[in-house]
């Protein structure tokens, strides 16, 4: 089968299509035939070799497929041959053919293709465990979404609408990407590349500054968000885009009662309890309307590394999404 492999830690030009051997599933597991792959910052990272874990090399990367169950590995009958399924990968999934555990899987619902489903189980879970599992987002209180153009941010500005935020506030680096956001439920839109944009954001809250910050840049950024966070808050911690580390200065914390949170979705998806709900709830505010799909690049699989570059250069607005 083709798929994109990386030998060495790097630019987007490591990335290279090559011939590899097909999968076999094992026990427990499906082989699923990849129609859509979907495109994260993970993936970057893993590529640049600042990963939160070690990845061996050679490595495939794709951390989320959509696609058809071609052959049944020992053992599985949850799940039949033809079913059309959408699940998180954790790596391999920039390929033809990729094999996973039947149990991790969800069906696509009638009425959306490979391609949009993709977009949703590691962007659409990580957006929804973070406001309701690690935030607690209660209904009135403020929420301030980075990146809010992209597939994440987008999930983040919709759902923290459906959860009955009181005001949602999106950043972005062009008044085009705040316009999207604006779109789709946020309330008031903040161009973090101009100086002083804590200020507006605290200007926004008259003065009180958000009780939750969704945060996955790192450095400099990191810090300048507690100068817009309210006594109480939180913020969240998913990512660091940048590659730079995050300092922090403890006793701030203390002095206005604000907490650092720590996300990784790896450690949600170890409990099925909590997992699999939170798919079928996310799936329903798909399906019924409430909250929409934007994919809006879609590349062949050959053009990983394109898609990797105008992510890594804010090219992108929706959903990045690879066709095998």
């Amino acid at each position: 089968m083709k798929a994109i492999q990386f030998y060495e830690f790097g630019g987007p030009e490591v990335l290279k299509l090559e011939e590899v051997e097909a999968p076999q599933p094992r026990l427990g597991q499906v082989l699923i035939k990849v129609e859509a792959a979907g495109v994260n910052y993970v993936d970057v990272a893993r590529r640049k070799g600042i990963y939160l874990e070690q990845i061996p090399l050679p490595s495939i990367p794709g951390a989320e497929v959509a696609g058809t169950v071609v052959k049944l590995g020992g053992g599985v009958n949850s799940v039949k041959e033809g079913t059309r399924v959408v699940g998180l990968a954790g790596g391999r999934g920039y390929a033809e053919y990729i094999a996973l555990s039947a149990t991790s899987l969800a069906s696509i619902p009638r009425g959306l293709d490979a391609v949009q489903a993709v977009a949703i189980p590691l962007q659409g879970l990580t957006a929804y465990h973070i406001l309701k599992t690690s935030a607690r987002l209660q209904a009135g209180e403020s929420v301030l979404v980075h990146a809010a153009a992209g597939g994440m941010g987008l999930f983040s500005v919709q759902l923290a609408k459906v959860m009955g935020a009181g005001k949602i506030i999106a950043t972005a680096s062009t008044q085009e990407k705040l316009d999207l956001a604006l779109s789709l439920g946020a309330d008031a839109g903040v161009n973090y590349t101009e100086e002083g944009w804590p200020e507006k954001v605290r200007e926004l809250t008259n003065g009180k500054g958000v009780n939750v910050i969704l945060e996955m840049v790192g450095g400099k950024n990191f810090a300048q968000n507690f100068q817009c966070l309210a006594p109480f808050g939180r913020v969240i911690v998913f990512g660091v885009a940048s590659g730079q580390p995050a300092q922090l200065n403890s006793a701030d914390l203390m002095l206005k009662c604000q907490a650092v949170i720590g996300f990784h979705l790896r450690q949600i998806s170890t409990r099925p309890e909590i997992m699999n709900p939170s798919m079928t709830e996310l799936l329903n505010y798909i399906v019924s309307g409430r909250v929409k799909l934007l994919v809006n690049h879609v590349f062949p699989l050959a053009e990983a590394a394109e898609a990797h570059r105008q992510m890594e250069n804010r090219q992108t607005m929706g959903k990045i999404v690879l066709k095998p």
